[in-house]
């Protein structure tokens, strides 16, 4: 069971390496910025040229001015304009240079999960006003998604349906990471996914009143230790397949035609469960002996922990955080009299 812990634990580290090489500024956001500068630029001197022209009409129609002129000044009108955009693009087109530099150089990384731009610019004599086009093209986000998770919060043990208050301490705790999968269920709908992935789970029970857990035969239960215990903690990790189907109200985005779909930027409700099997259990305690030496002793072995698990869970936050609540619908413990459950509270974050 120790190799295939290590198995798992070094596979997840792996892919939560990979997972975290982000930066916060990528190659295609900053792109994306120059992109509609770009676009601001032409749309603006596209707009004022539209103005004039319509006012030369208007004075042609009133026989203000001749045909002769009229041509003469839309031609230079639309000559004044496409230099204007001309100097303003030059200005990006230089920034764009720099940026694919600093990307060639390894200054820059790319989100291969954020939608890509490439931008291209040619000359089109369709009219005079139109003498420069700006051409993007986009790329949808990819339907599903990784992320590394990370979560923590207290523990409650849960006897008969209610919380043992008497024999734990408060600062009972947990911590899980691992990583997910996020797939969009419907092609052109961003609400509704589907989230499922590979976790471990640290469940620590802390007893009080110098309690320690105890075996007799098939059964495990709190016994007095007869010491006076700077700590009692009992541990167990369980290796865990969570499903959950995820609400995102993250808005879908347009450019033109295009529409793409982000994930995790908005309000996001999961609710689902998750299964697994036990993988170590151990108990702790510390205490100073007779002659104030300070003594830590680990119990590893088996104390009854089902081996198998299986649980509800769910959690509700604002991109990449959520408060989070898991509970074991399995027991603990496999042969107890008592029903023995563990609910978790606690943060999480769906790092992106």
């Amino acid at each position: 069971m120790k190799t295939v812990t290590f198995y798992v634990v070094g596979l997840l580290c792996l892919l939560a390496t990979k997972l975290s090489a982000q930066e916060t500024e990528t190659f295609e956001q900053r792109a994306r910025t120059i992109s509609k500068t770009i676009e601001t630029i032409t749309k603006k001197q596209k707009d004022s040229l539209k103005v004039e022209v319509e006012a030369i009409n208007a004075q042609l129609e009133r026989n203000e001015i001749s045909s002769a002129d009229a041509a003469a000044k839309k031609q230079q009108l639309a000559e004044m304009r496409a230099k204007k955009i001309e100097t303003g693009v030059a200005v990006e087109e230089q920034k764009l240079s720099d940026l694919v530099k600093d990307k060639v150089n390894g200054k820059i990384v790319s989100n291969p999960r954020r939608s890509r731009f490439s931008i291209n610019f040619e000359k089109d004599n369709e009219d005079e006003a139109d003498t420069t086009k700006v051409k993007i093209k986009t790329f949808e986000y990819k339907r599903t998604t990784s992320q590394f998770v990370l979560a923590f919060g207290i523990n409650r043990l849960v006897a008969d349906d209610k919380i043992d208050h008497a024999n734990f301490k408060d600062r009972s705790e947990f911590y899980e990471w691992g990583v997910t999968w996020n797939t969009r269920l419907f092609k052109n709908n961003n609400l509704l996914h589907i989230k499922y992935g590979l976790s471990l789970q640290y469940n620590n029970l802390r007893a009080d009143n110098n309690k320690i857990f105890a075996v007799d035969g098939n059964k495990t239960g709190l016994v007095d230790s007869g010491l006076d215990l700077d700590v009692s903690r009992f541990r167990y990790v369980n290796l865990v397949v969570p499903v959950h189907f995820e609400l995102d109200f993250t808005k879908k985005r347009m450019n033109g035609e295009k529409v793409y779909f982000p994930t995790h930027q908005s309000f996001r409700v999961g609710f689902g469960g998750y299964t697994g099997f036990n993988v170590k259990e151990k108990q702790i305690v510390k205490y100073a002996d007779a002659s104030g030496n300070d003594v830590k002793a680990k119990t590893k072995g088996d104390f009854n922990v089902n081996d198998f698990v299986y649980g509800v869970s769910a959690y509700i936050g604002y991109g990449q955080t959520s408060l989070y609540a898991k509970y074991d619908l399995q027991t603990i413990f496999s042969n107890n009299d008592i029903d023995q459950n563990n609910l978790s509270l606690g943060v999480r974050f769906d790092f992106n």
